[in-house]
């Protein structure tokens, strides 16, 4: 991966992202590159995913339910009944379809991003705790304390990140992926040993 590589697919997504998500992309691209610096991960490949990761929320409901329908693209109930939640797996897609882009750990960080998965690799967590902390979000619960321990324990941030995101979707009585839960449950076990 060339540094214009970057440069361009930053470029496409400006067109096809609205301002909001482009700044996001941005944010989470530069907070995913600090993050791999700070746990030696590949840096280029955590600015990529970090670029690619929301490549697909702008899409409507309908148009991420037809896509996943014409490319055989699987689809539970709870993203049946939320298809906002599909644009990690679309976005994975386009990553590759789009962008050219076929590097496993990529994909997966662009796939896992929104709800996790046990046994993360490392560029899956920075991906998912990039979209997390990056210095536009505004609104979290214990965003100050996260994104310091982000940059000092990894696996504890991940855990924080879980906790809260289910404990919102909980108060919130929004339905919760059962992947975030199976992921909390992972790395609750893990941090216990």
């Amino acid at each position: 991966m060339k540094s214009n590589d970057l440069r361009k697919i930053r470029k496409a997504l400006k067109k096809t992202l609205d301002v909001k998500r482009f700044e996001h992309t941005v944010g989470v691209e530069y907070t995913a590159a600090a993050l791999a610096m700070r746990y030696g991960g590949d840096i280029k490949n955590a600015q990529l995913a970090g670029l690619l990761h929301d490549c697909a929320k702008c899409l409507s409901n309908d148009k991420l339910l037809s896509l996943c329908e014409k490319h055989n693209i699987s689809i539970n109930e709870i993203e049946r009944k939320n298809p906002f939640l599909l644009h990690a797996k679309v976005g994975s897609f386009f990553a590759m379809e789009e962008y050219k882009v076929y590097e496993a750990d990529v994909i997966n960080a662009i796939l896992n991003h929104t709800t996790g998965r046990p046994g993360m690799s490392l560029l899956e967590k920075i991906i998912f705790i990039a979209d997390y902390i990056e210095p536009g979000r505004k609104h979290a619960p214990n965003l100050k304390e996260i994104r310091e321990t982000a940059f000092i324990d990894l696996d504890k941030a991940l855990l924080m990140i879980l906790k809260d995101t289910l404990e919102y979707l909980k108060d919130s009585g929004a339905e919760c992926d059962p992947m975030t839960e199976k992921t909390y449950l992972y790395y609750f076990e893990e941090s216990r040993q």
